[in-house]
């Protein structure tokens, strides 16, 4: 934009070579020592002060204007964009202080003021210039009379009435209504917003065709006109799969819930797309619809419009068959994961202590997807293996598997072998799942064998989730139910019937402040509880129960053990405030306990505070938490919550 200074780094060679030209032969060569040291004196100097120069001219912006003007001009205007260039001069300040006054009413104009009183000066009488500029804004412009011409979106002929368009709520999100200030990036948002809602469902080939606004300075009103063409009404067509060589299509195909005929949906087609990536597979995954059948279906009428412009009168009509809606072929494109993966780790919960992993994964087992890990904890200690069968056309998914466990938590040391299997169905809002297992368990508790037990379990689980995030949510809420037992005296040492539910409620409160608020319950029935498998007692304390106490330490005192009950209850509330982005600090009040009867049922508290930090994987929380009843505090890791 501004013309480049003469350059200034080879002035100290410039003089050298004046020198040595101007030098005359007949001078005594005694003399050409001195001149050359003066040269280099010389030109140390001119170097010396080429950074200053270089620099370029020093001066100041002052901005009288309310503020989000003044940050807008801040941002903006080439005096604040150039203050500090090398390149600027003082001829050149001059000259952007003159063009100064039209850039300021272009650039208020986008923020709905058409008519500002602009004042720029430049005071030079200070050592270092000041550009002072004044702008009263005026009143705003605001939009006026808003017209929304739809063409299209109308049923083909023998559609029935309610495939009809719902164009009133079409105009009825319009958002730059009538009354709101005219701006420019406000206007372009509305038009974009207005062509996505529409390309979502339907008519993805929707475009404006036309968009005008034209503006009053003399009675600050903005006249819109926008055209909206919807192009053709498009349909789902058969589904064509790319990239498997390992696996069969059904592997894809019993994810797809998309039948040949529905409606074009983007919603379905990142649903699938979630889907697939979910089922562990494959490593990419793309899920499109194919619009290069909708260009060949145009090509094609027109080639047959234009063929029958050309046919004899007494050619017979072909064109008096029904039209019939481009169908877009359903193309998912995959990456197949590799089939074998091995994986260790090393961690630290304070939950459960130091910890060691090893895990070993198989995709193709008999036709079967395998998972399995080897965990060994300070108090804990599993190993297991599930197999996966493919999801069925009816999306169920279901798997078997086979586990050992050994814990030692506070005195109570068990060790459970167990055999399950499960169906599991539904999508992230609603799941729900069916386990039907076989436990055999042994149990030592403050050093004395107390025998060993079976059971056979059947549960049912139902999760709900209605959250604006599943990874950060801020705002909805997530229940967990279950209900089951051992009813049945089959490989049964004790009947027994368990629920349990939890829920997790966030609301915000404002843009950098939310509540979390938690309530956990559970009660067993059974004739003793001798005999009912330790995993299906009660016990509570730890990073994702009540803070402040050691994991699973409220429970039932026996000797120098800690054991389940029959009835559990905790609750929490905690507030956040987030200073950054993915950076926030929270307070905390937890409280609840585990009882064998509900009148024993006394909850112990704890509180504290703690950091949160949003990591690639879910939130990061690190609390400091004391607990009222033994009076200590207690350091807590955990990620997120889980259900």
């Amino acid at each position: 934009m501004f013309p480049a200074p003469p350059a200034r780094t080879g002035a100290g060679s410039r003089i050298l070579a004046q020198l040595a030209a101007n030098v005359s032969p007949a001078v005594s060569p005694a003399v050409l020592p001195a001149l050359a040291r003066a040269a280099v004196l010389l030109a140390a100097a001119v170097l010396t002060c080429a950074p200053a120069m270089a620099e370029g001219l020093r001066y100041r912006v002052r901005i009288d204007a309310p503020r989000p003007l003044a940050t807008l001009l801040e941002q903006n205007l080439d005096l604040e964009r150039f203050r500090g260039n090398a390149r600027i001069d003082r001829e050149q300040l001059q000259r952007m202080v003159r063009v100064a006054p039209a850039q300021i009413r272009t650039l208020v104009a986008t923020d709905g003021y058409y008519s500002p009183e602009v004042s720029v000066r430049l005071d030079e009488a200070a050592a270092e210039p000041q550009v002072l500029i004044q702008v009263q804004p005026g009143e705003p412009v605001r939009v006026g009379d808003v017209e929304l011409e739809l063409q299209g979106f109308e049923p083909p002929p023998g559609q029935p009435a309610d495939r009809r368009y719902d164009r009133d709520a079409l105009l009825a999100s319009w958002g730059l209504p009538r009354g709101a200030i005219f701006r420019q990036a406000d206007w372009e948002q509305a038009k974009r917003a207005l062509l996505r809602q529409v390309v979502q469902t339907r008519y993805p080939r929707a475009q404006l065709t036309d968009s005008q606004a034209t503006v009053d300075p003399d009675t600050h009103l903005a006249l819109l006109r926008v055209v909206l063409d919807s192009g053709p009404e498009l349909h789902f067509g058969a589904l064509r799969i790319e990239g498997l060589k390992r696996y069969p299509p059904s592997i894809v195909a019993n994810l797809n819930q998309i039948k040949p005929g529905d409606d074009y949906s983007e919603a379905a087609l990142q649903a699938f797309q979630g889907r697939l990536q979910d089922s562990g597979y494959f490593a990419t995954v793309e899920v499109s619809a194919d619009m290069s059948a909708v260009l060949g279906e145009q090509l094609a009428a027109a080639e047959a419009t234009q063929a029958k412009a050309h046919a004899p009168a007494n050619a017979p009509d072909a064109a008096a068959a029904p039209p019939t809606m481009p169908a877009l072929p359903l193309l998912v494109r995959v990456t197949e994961n590799k089939r074998k993966n091995v994986s260790a780790g090393l961690g630290y919960s304070t939950n459960t202590g130091n910890r060691a992993s090893l895990t070993y994964d198989d995709l193709s087992i008999f036709g079967l997807r395998m998972k399995s890990a080897l965990t060994l904890e300070t108090k804990k200690q599993s190993a297991h293996s599930d197999f996966y069968y493919p999801v069925t056309a009816q999306g169920y998914r279901d798997s078997i598997g086979a586990s050992f466990e050994r814990s030692d938590i506070l005195g109570e040391i068990t060790s459970v072998a167990a055999i399950s299997g499960k169906r599991a169905w539904g999508t992230p809002l609603l799941e729900r799942s069916l386990t039907l297992e076989f436990l055999s368990e042994t149990k030592t508790i403050a050093n004395v064998e107390t025998g060993s037990s079976k059971s056979l379990p059947l549960t049912y689980g139902s999760t709900w989730r209605h959250l604006d995030s599943l990874l950060f949510p801020t705002k909805g809420y997530v229940i967990n139910a279950q209900l089951g037992g051992a009813l049945l005296p089959i490989l049964t040492d004790e009947a027994f019937v368990r629920g349990y539910a939890r829920a997790v409620l966030y609301h915000p409160l404002g843009a950098h402040n939310n509540v979390i608020l938690r309530a956990e319950g559970g009660a067993l029935a059974s004739r003793e509880k001798q005999g009912v498998p330790a995993v299906y007692l009660f016990r509570a304390g730890g990073d994702q129960s009540v803070r402040g106490y050691a994991y699973q330490q409220l429970g039932i005192q026996e000797g120098t053990a800690i054991t389940g009950g029959r009835y559990l209850a905790t609750g929490s509330a905690e507030f956040q405030h987030w200073f950054k982005p993915a950076w926030g600090a929270a307070v905390f009040y937890d409280a609840g306990s585990a009882a064998d009867t509900l009148k024993d049922l006394h909850p112990k508290s704890g509180y504290g505070v703690g950091g949160r930090w949003k990591s690639p994987v879910g939130p990061i929380n690190v609390d400091l938490a004391y607990g009222h009843a033994v009076r200590k505090y207690r350091l807590h890791f955990s990620l997120g919550f889980t259900f």
